[in-house]
């Protein structure tokens, strides 16, 4: 397998990796090898991977920045096809409107965004993923989400054809979009419609949310960002906190501190370890408030033992 997927990277000019540590390509630092890893970097190369995997029974994931991944410890037995760098060009099609490969960065889009007077992404720039991987779940943040900009897509499906959907059936709502029902459509592109602003205002509004961040959010360690989804009620981050559940800790997994909201890897945490904490924050908080927590990270290969959440 290993020499029929290099021959099918070189035909496609594709880069091929093979025991790929996850811990160092997720934000939260966890994570066993991966079998095999594919850097796509364009749409045939994309559709051929995806072919070359359906016919031959290889399970694959998509990955962008892997920010929102909890990864297995034993890793992950098939193939990671990467979206990043060599996958992320922008363009502009008129004045407003921005199109962005998925492996785009939301950082770097809301920059290019910025420096054409274009606002509209201020709010999700702090953002630490990829536009795909954004559309994907409909991250948000400060009452933004992607659903107020996105207005179509280009996707592979599971065939290795490329499709466009509209905005009418994107079905964008609280991390939630058409992709998280179609798991084998791959996002290849998003297309934004922003609108024009002063660059100071612009300016002045990245600079608000990133201070922001700052202050509030444990971004001193590595996590997948919020850890739990919102609540039919209420704010995950305080009801974990009203349940004095703020610095608990599973070996190296912790509840933050600074904010309840994120379980953080203070050094080496496992992905077990990960998995019993939110167990019991999920047990605790249910047993006190009757609210049931979900996590919002997505979890990648096998996960040993009886611990993950609802």
């Amino acid at each position: 397998m290993k020499h029929r997927l290099q021959q099918l990277c070189d035909s496609y000019q594709m880069k091929f990796f093979t025991d790929v540590p996850l811990n160092g390509r997720t934000t939260f630092h966890i994570g066993g090898n991966a079998d095999f890893w594919i850097e796509i970097n364009s749409i045939p190369g994309l559709s051929a991977a995806v072919m070359f995997c359906q016919e031959n029974h290889l399970p694959y994931f998509i990955m962008g920045r892997g920010s929102n991944i909890l990864a297995a410890d034993n890793g992950y037995r098939g193939v990671i096809l990467h979206l990043g760098n060599e996958f992320s060009q922008m363009a502009f099609t008129d004045d407003t409107i921005l199109v962005c490969q998925s492996g785009a960065m939301l950082a770097n889009a809301a920059k290019t965004a910025a420096e054409h007077h274009l606002s509209g992404m201020e709010a999700l720039s702090g953002i630490p993923g990829t536009i795909g991987g954004a559309l994907f779940m409909n991250a948000g943040a400060y009452k933004k989400e992607m659903k107020d900009i996105a207005v179509s897509c280009t996707y592979v499906d599971g065939t290795g054809k490329e499709r466009i959907l509209s905005k009418e059936k994107l079905d964008l709502s609280y991390r939630h979009s058409f992709f998280t029902e179609h798991p084998d459509c791959i996002i290849t592109s998003v297309t934004m419609k922003l609108h024009k602003d002063t660059p100071e205002a612009i300016s002045a509004r990245m600079q608000d949310y990133s201070e922001r961040r700052r202050s509030k959010q444990p971004l001193n360690f590595p996590s997948a960002g919020s850890t739990f989804k919102r609540p039919e009620k209420g704010y995950a981050s305080k009801l974990i906190d009203e349940c004095g559940l703020k610095g608990y800790q599973v070996g190296d997994a912790q509840v933050s501190e600074k904010h309840a909201g994120f379980v953080i890897n203070l050094n080496h945490a496992t992905c077990d370890e990960v998995l019993r904490l939110c167990r019991d924050v999920h047990d605790k908080v249910l047993a006190e408030t009757g609210c049931i927590l979900e996590l919002e990270p997505v979890l990648l290969g096998s996960q040993e033992g009886e611990h993950s959440c609802s």
